[in-house]
Parts: structure tokens; C-alpha cells; sequence
């Protein structure tokens, strides 16, 4: 299946989505059809901040055409806050669109874990994954979400994370743990690899992005079939 990405949300995570979908394909053997298209980033934030979803949707509904264009079967939006407005884009998309939420519920109730933290953007953990994660409990650092989730964001679009921001969101998940009863934090953004990728905060972390990636690469063989 030729795998449509929308990308640019921001730089970073479209470079871990395309090396870890490459990577997993290739180590099966497999071949791989895969087109990203450019979104744009600053267009996105301020939507999100405006929760301006069907300005939104329809951006996404236009990439989404030229993915179909190029010839992809599917979509995939290469940010967990960018799934803000995933139910006003679905009617408008020229192509099924494969969630980055549904597999990493399915992952969690897999691997055991009944009670989860959720970092991310602010909108992600107030909404605890857009209310989206259907499977498992899920909470939200207690405090200033706002402040915690512009951190991430200013994260993102730098496309790198100094020792002062790990540090705050290594405490905020932390405190998940041993404040809220979270068996493991999910990281619910792309771009929070800068933080955690290579690094043992002291507690059991869920990456949301290998599960998505996981099932982009086995649809891309032709070892998963769309979901529902």
C-alpha cells in the first residue's frame, strides 16, 4: 500500500516518522511507497490555539488531495496535537485517514498498563488524547498545562530540546507517576523523541509514535488492512 504522509508538524517528527517507517520496512524485507506532503506549521499552531477545526480540516482535506494525487492509498498526520480536529477532516478526505490514537490504545491495553500520563501539547493533555484514547485511563499533569504544553510545543518547532526543557518534562512525568498513579507515561507528541529518545527517566515510557509507525509499515507491506 503506497503510505501518505502529511509532514512538516513539525521537522523533526516528519524525519523520525520517515526513518522509522524505512528502517522497520527494510529490516522485513519489504518494499515501500511512500509520499509526504509539506503542512504548514505556524498555519496548524495557531489553529489549534484557536480550536479552529474546520479551518483546519480543510487544509488538511487539500494535502490530503495531493497525497491522493501522487498516488497514495492513505493519510497519516505525522502529530498526535494535529489529530485535534481529526473527526471534521475525516468527511472531507479524499482517503482514509489512519489514526496515530487508535494503535497506541490498542498497544497499552496489550501491554497491560490500565492507568497512563499523557504528555504533549496543552489541548492534548487536557483533552487526555481528545478523549480519543477509549481503552485505558489516562491523566494529565496537575499545574500550569498551558506553560507545560508551550514548552513542547517550543520544543517542536526548534527541533531540538535543551537540558533545562528535559528536565521539566522528565519532573512532569515523574509526578504522574508518583502523584497520580500513572503506570507509564505515553509520550503523546512526536517531537518528544528530542527529550526522551536515548534517556532513562527513571519510569516506563510509551513513545505513541512506534505504535502509528508500526501499523503504517505493516499496512505499507500488505500485512494490515485499513482500519474500520
Amino acid at each position: 500500500m503506497h503510505i501518505g504522509l502529511i509532514g512538516g508538524i513539525g521537522p523533526a517528527a516528519t524525519v523520525a516518522y520517515y526513518q522509522r517507517i524505512v528502517g522497520r520496512v527494510r529490516a522485513c524485507g519489504g518494499r515501500l511507497e511512500m509520499t509526504i506532503v509539506q503542512a504548514d506549521l505556524d498555519e496548524l499552531v495557531a489553529n489549534q490555539r484557536a480550536d479552529d477545526r474546520p479551518t483546519q480540516a480543510r487544509a488538511y482535506a487539500k494535502l490530503i488531495g495531493q497525497l491522493r494525487g501522487a498516488g497514495a492509498e492513505c493519510a497519516a498526520i505525522t502529530s498526535l496535537g494535529g489529530h485535534f480536529c481529526l473527526p471534521e477532516t475525516e468527511p472531507l478526505a479524499s482517503l482514509p485517514i489512519v489514526s496515530g490514537i487508535t494503535p497506541i490504545d490498542t498497544h497499552l491495553v496489550a501491554s497491560g498498563y490500565r492507568r497512563v500520563g499523557i504528555l504533549g501539547i496543552e489541548t492534548v493533555m487536557r483533552s487526555l488524547l481528545f478523549g480519543q484514547l477509549v481503552r485505558t485511563e489516562a491523566v494529565a499533569p496537575e499545574g500550569d498545562l498551558a506553560a507545560l504544553g508551550r514548552l513542547y510545543q517550543g520544543v517542536a518547532v526548534a527541533g531540538a530540546c535543551t537540558d533545562e526543557q528535559r528536565a521539566v518534562l522528565f519532573e512532569a512525568g515523574r509526578r504522574m507517576v508518583e502523584d497520580q498513579g500513572a503506570e507509564a507515561i505515553v509520550l503523546a507528541g512526536t517531537d518528544l523523541g528530542l527529550a526522551f529518545d536515548g534517556r532513562d527517566p527513571g519510569y516506563p515510557v510509551v513513545n505513541a509514535l512506534d505504535a502509528h509507525v508500526a501499523l503504517l509499515a505493516d499496512l505499507a507491506m500488505g500485512r494490515a488492512t485499513l482500519p474500520a
